[in-house]
């Protein structure tokens, strides 16, 4: 039998919600035709901000929102952005699809999209700024973080003010630029090091709005460039960043190949999820390169890009990124929360890659249609490991097709309610489990219930016509805790992904 073992007495690190975060760039229908759909729509909205997205990401408590990119951040010039929307100047949004950029989605439109999706008496929905290194200068840099966060009288803020905001807005987070090693500018690392000392030099923490400055990282392997960034901005003159950024992507097969979203068979169905679980090697990998220069682990890693990246949809722009997301996405998303959730020491905040219509999305819509996603599902699922006490998990799983059957996380909530997140990867035979509490003491009239997220077929999905194909419902099967022993015993379905809940 697989044995999971959940030793409460080592908890000492909070898992911060930030890893549920959001990315949301200008790329194909993610802004306009995904939360943007204007003032003027049919649509119920809010400032031309669609109503029921909101709705739907303030349900999983949506703790940060990435923007404007990605590789359109190093083409984005804040200042057009911002004043009269008829008279902002028009770009052509070169990385993606080639189509017209009419900036009427900028600065205040963002920032206000923020507040929508924050919800009284609870932790806000941060802004996350990635500021243009690429084809940008220091001074639009420092003018945009100054723009938003200084409370005082000058150019930017009398700017600021005219377009109808008095109060700075005070946005801690800012990326000094996106994939500098590629489509941000094709820089050396020792280049890009040097870069970001100057633009975050001039990027100010203005009183009462302290900046949390990251720093462009790396990508899959790229060792190196974690290497020289940290030792550029660790050792030179004290510590000069606050995070480090790390990208990747989840592919069926080595690029360029990607497959389809909905129409694969079991061996792209196990390669995909055995690539999945290679976030946790990487996290290692790179963790154990920023420690040898930040051993207090003082610097954050930020996973700011991840997910699952196919061909488009038949008959969609190939620069729009726009698939389907089935049962197998659900799977990549709880292997990877779970992964983070077990490397909370180090990994500080992570973004999903992209939060509508693009990529491995949460919601897509259709006009006036909308549908959740499997992927939405598990984060719904997984929302109550937000700021909870990780708990250290260790996994004894069988295997299949050469990965683990299992994989989990857990944590325990301020109510002392314990939270356990556990993923099935065998798409055709379930896995029992016993799980060993350790270091927690469970009282006669503790209660498990939990919730589970499978389909009948490993390419299952919604649509705008089965919006409810795959969806969390109840799930029976964790049986009750035994007070005398501190164990659980429980069946995973196949293709299963299961949160169960003990409670006190």
């Amino acid at each position: 039998m697989n044995r999971i073992v959940i030793k409460a007495h080592d908890a000492d690190t909070r898992i911060s919600r930030h890893v549920y975060g959001h990315f949301s760039e200008h790329l194909g229908r993610c802004i306009y035709g995904g939360y943007c759909v204007g003032d003027d729509a049919s649509i119920p909205h809010t400032r031309g901000i669609r109503n029921d997205i909101v709705a739907a990401l303030r349900h999983i408590r949506i703790p940060n929102l990435r923007w404007p990119g990605g590789c359109f951040a190093d083409e984005y010039h804040w200042k057009d952005g911002i004043g009269p929307k008829a008279d902002r100047p028009k770009m052509i949004n070169t990385h993606w699809g080639g189509v017209m950029e009419d900036n009427s989605f900028g600065t205040h439109e963002f920032l206000d999209l923020c507040s929508q999706l924050s919800v009284p008496g609870q932790p806000p929905c941060e802004p996350y700024i990635c500021g243009n290194v690429g084809s940008g200068t220091v001074m639009e840099l420092s003018q945009w973080v100054e723009y938003c966060n200084f409370d005082g009288q000058s150019e930017m803020t009398q700017l600021r003010e005219k377009h109808g905001q008095k109060e700075p807005w005070k946005v801690r987070f800012w990326g000094i630029g996106n994939e500098n090693w590629g489509c941000g500018g094709n820089m050396t690392p020792e280049f890009y090091a040097h870069n970001y000392r100057r633009y975050a030099c001039y990027a100010r923490s203005y009183p009462n709005s302290p900046l949390y400055k990251i720093a462009c990282g790396a990508h899959g392997d790229f060792f190196e460039w974690t290497r020289v960034l940290m030792e550029k901005t660790c050792l030179s003159q004290g510590r000069l960043l606050d995070g480090l950024s790390f990208h990747y992507y989840t592919l069926p097969g080595d690029w360029p190949y990607k497959g389809s979203a909905t129409e694969f068979g079991e061996a792209e169905w196990y390669i995909t999820l055995k690539k999945a679980a290679r976030m946790d090697e990487f996290v290692r990998a790179h963790g154990a390169i920023m420690d040898e220069f930040d051993p207090k682990r003082a610097v954050g890693m930020i996973v700011d890009e991840w997910g699952t990246w196919y061909e488009v949809e038949p008959g969609t722009n190939p620069g729009f990124l726009y698939q389907q997301s089935s049962l197998r996405d659900a799977l990549v998303a709880g292997i990877t929360l779970n992964v983070f959730n077990n490397y909370a020491e180090r990994i500080r905040m992570a973004n999903i890659a992209q939060t509508v219509n693009v990529l491995q999305s949460l919601i897509l819509t259709e006009g006036p249609r909308m549908v959740l996603t499997p992927t939405y599902h598990v984060f719904d699922m997984y929302k109550a490991h937000q700021d909870a006490l990780k708990l250290p998990v260790y996994v004894d799983s069988e295997t299949v097709r050469g990965i683990p059957a299992l994989n989990a996380s857990a944590s325990m909530n301020d109510d002392n309610a314990i939270n356990i997140s556990i993923v099935n990867v065998d798409a055709d035979n379930e896995q029992p489990v016993k799980i060993d509490l350790r270091g927690c003491t469970l009282s006669a009239s503790a209660k498990t219930s939990a919730r589970i997220i499978t389909a009948g077929k490993i390419n299952s999905h919604n649509t705008f016509d089965e919006p409810d194909a795959v969806k969390p419902a109840d799930f029976a099967g964790a049986g009750k805790p035994s007070v005398s022993s501190g164990s659980l015993t429980l069946s995973l379905p196949p293709k299963s992904v299961v949160t169960v809940t003990i409670s006190p």
